[in-house]
């Protein structure tokens, strides 16, 4: 790819050539440059002209798999986005070649375009449109910042419905592809990643408020996803030290909730070096949704109704040693700076005396985990305190533990 940064039209121009030539003739009319890329993965049937054909997408696959020859559609699907991947990082999108990606088409395009888009840097504008964007998007959206976009209609032909929803996708990507010179640049400082909770929103906003003078503070929602993010942008080097005071998601992810982190939670500080605070935010608990919705295996543990969507689960002595045995395991791989503390009053605002979830027993269990399996050095070692993780003592603890293995608020590393 040469010129100047343009907005990528991909699809299966075999069966959606018009629908696509239509989103890519408005990028055009508003002056946006296009580059439109075929996915397709059977004979075309479709004479659209396009820039870059199918064949020489499929000539990226990293395994030199032969995309175009495999007869299993369901197959072919997935290498194909395996190679518009391989190609899409071969694009320098960082660069600048590509300004933004826009794709459309039903479950089978959604699988081609997504893997791509969520290839490219936070920050670089993705619109999907697709007929199952209105159920679960997770698995397509992942840690991006994709903006998935649903079709009402399939995409299939140009009517009344798919003329103003395709339009809008359109015209939404050259928005904020042609305005993207006018959102502020970040200040020049450091980034750190915080993950916060309901439950643990004080004792975050209270660290967020205190390092935000000389530090750019990045809280993410400790709900699967929210962590997966942070990770994904401490891998991409855009977070230089973390505040980990919410590990909720190891307990959905152990124990069946639904908002659980994957098997490699810490994996980038792990893989990067960077400086880690950490603490037992919200392990007093598994997220479920509706009260009606918690599978049945569970029946007779203590629950608290959160909100008429989510419905919390107290975790038990036994599911508190495993939880606090896996992070030991992931804090000793870490070879940068570590600190994990361990809030001894309560690990959330419902895990103190007087609220539902307070279990000494329980959170016993999970401290003397990490105690008996944390491999402490002088660079990584726990800190028991006495307060409750939403007490200003431990907020102050942290900061300190923060600077000290940081050199002081301007300096993470």
């Amino acid at each position: 790819m040469s010129g100047p940064p343009a907005a990528v039209v991909a699809g299966t121009f075999n069966t959606k050539g018009g629908e696509l030539a239509y989103i890519a003739g408005l990028l055009r009319q508003a002056g946006v440059p296009v580059r439109t890329i075929d996915l397709s993965t059977l004979p075309d049937t479709d004479d659209t002209p396009v820039d870059v054909s199918a064949a020489e997408i499929a000539a990226h696959h990293p395994c030199g798999v032969d995309v175009l020859g495999l007869g299993d559609r369901g197959a072919a699907v997935t290498e194909m986005a395996v190679a518009f991947e391989a190609y899409i990082q071969t694009a320098d999108p960082v660069g600048g070649m590509i300004g933004g990606m826009i794709g459309a088409g039903g479950s089978g395009a959604t699988a081609l375009v997504a893997p791509a888009m969520r290839a490219l840097p936070i920050g670089i504008p993705k619109v999907l449109v697709s007929t199952v964007a209105s159920g679960n998007v997770e698995p397509y959206v992942g840690a991006s910042d994709i903006n998935m976009v649903y079709s009402v209609t399939d995409v299939q032909g140009i009517n009344r419905i798919s003329r103003r929803v395709l339009g809008n996708a359109a015209h939404a990507l050259a928005g904020m592809m042609l305005r993207a010179g006018d959102i502020p640049e970040a200040a020049d400082r450091p980034t750190v990643g915080l993950t916060m909770f309901g439950v643990t929103t004080d004792c975050v906003q209270r660290l967020a408020a205190a390092l935000g003078g000389t530090l750019d503070p990045l809280v993410f929602h400790a709900t699967g996803v929210g962590g997966r993010s942070m990770e994904k942008l401490v891998d991409s080097g855009l977070v230089a030290a973390v505040i980990d005071i919410t590990t909720t998601e190891i307990a959905d992810m152990l124990i069946g909730g639904v908002f659980p982190a994957t098997k490699d939670r810490m994996g980038a500080v792990i893989r990067t070096g960077i400086a880690y605070v950490g603490s037992c935010g919200a392990l007093d608990m598994v997220n479920f949704g509706a009260r009606e919705t918690v599978p049945p295996q569970f029946a007779g543990r203590l629950f608290h109704v959160h909100n008429p969507q989510v419905t919390l689960m107290r975790t038990s002595v036994e599911e508190n040693r495993v939880i606090g045995e896996w992070i030991a395991a992931r804090l000793n791989l870490m070879t940068g700076p570590v600190r994990f503390l361990i809030p001894q009053g309560g690990v959330s605002a419902i895990d103190v005396p007087g609220q539902p979830f307070h279990d000494p027993d329980a959170d016993a269990a999970l401290f003397a985990a990490l105690d008996n399996h944390v491999e402490q050095t002088a660079e990584r070692r726990l800190i028991r305190l006495p307060h409750a993780i939403n007490d200003p003592a431990f907020s102050d603890a942290v900061l300190e533990a923060f600077h000290d293995i940081t050199g002081g608020a301007h300096a993470p590393h």
